[in-house]
């Protein structure tokens, strides 16, 4: 199933910088600089929605220390609500991404078509936050890769001791189960066993919904 079918619209958008992987490998350097999930955290202090720190980062808090390297720091957030994150950084510009496509300013068509965000500082070029504009249905959460699985917010987000929000690590794997990069294996296989009995078979059981086949569910069954 499609991420969100209204980001097809996005390819009919004029001004988008295609995104081959080497155009990826070529912003590591903007995105060397990212924050990291404390320094978004106290920025983000006093916010009153449910937002959370996600992908690979959500998984080294879950842990508790830090196993690999991040390419960058991504949070979700529900959509609808994005002015309420955009408005904390007035200085700073927010690029739209979809389709493999880079949009230098997410203008309201931009943000229309695509759930992708990246937070640049104008005046070094530096990346800071990917931001996931998330949809909901108020204070349910619902998954983009497959509409039924809708959850409250108040399950699909942890807390490390010091207070920073991330998305539970089942919800994390299901993601990174879609394409299953070589980061995405490691992630698999070093989080797994860290796992509740609970974590698993909710891990498996939203994975075989979206992903009958996939060859994780064999090691989950363990």
């Amino acid at each position: 199933m499609p991420e969100d079918h209204d980001e097809e619209r996005a390819l009919e958008i004029p001004g988008a910088r295609p995104l081959s992987p080497a155009d990826i490998a070529a912003l590591d350097d903007q995105w060397a600089r990212a924050w990291t999930p404390a320094e978004v955290a106290r920025r983000l202090e006093g916010v009153d929605l449910p937002w959370y720190v996600a992908g690979g980062w959500a998984l080294d808090l879950f842990r508790g220390r830090q196993t690999r390297r991040h390419g960058d720091l991504e949070i979700g957030v529900p959509a609808a609500r994005f002015g309420e994150i955009s408005d904390r950084f007035p200085a700073l510009v927010f690029g739209g991404v979809g389709q493999n496509r880079l949009w230098e300013i997410a203008t309201p068509e931009v943000l229309a078509a695509t759930h992708q965000t990246w937070l640049r500082d104008p005046a070094t070029g530096d990346y800071l936050l990917d931001v996931f504009r998330e949809p909901h249905d108020g204070t349910t959460w619902i998954c983009r890769h497959r509409r039924t699985i809708r959850l409250p917010y108040e399950e699909i987000i942890c807390h490390t001791p010091d207070g920073i929000p991330y998305l539970t690590p089942e919800l994390v794997l299901l993601f990174k189960a879609k394409h299953v990069r070589p980061k995405d294996q490691g992630d698999f296989e070093g989080v797994a066993p860290e796992l509740s009995p609970a974590q698993r078979a909710r891990l498996a059981e939203l994975i075989g919904q979206v992903y009958p086949e996939h060859p994780w569910l064999a090691e989950l069954d363990r």
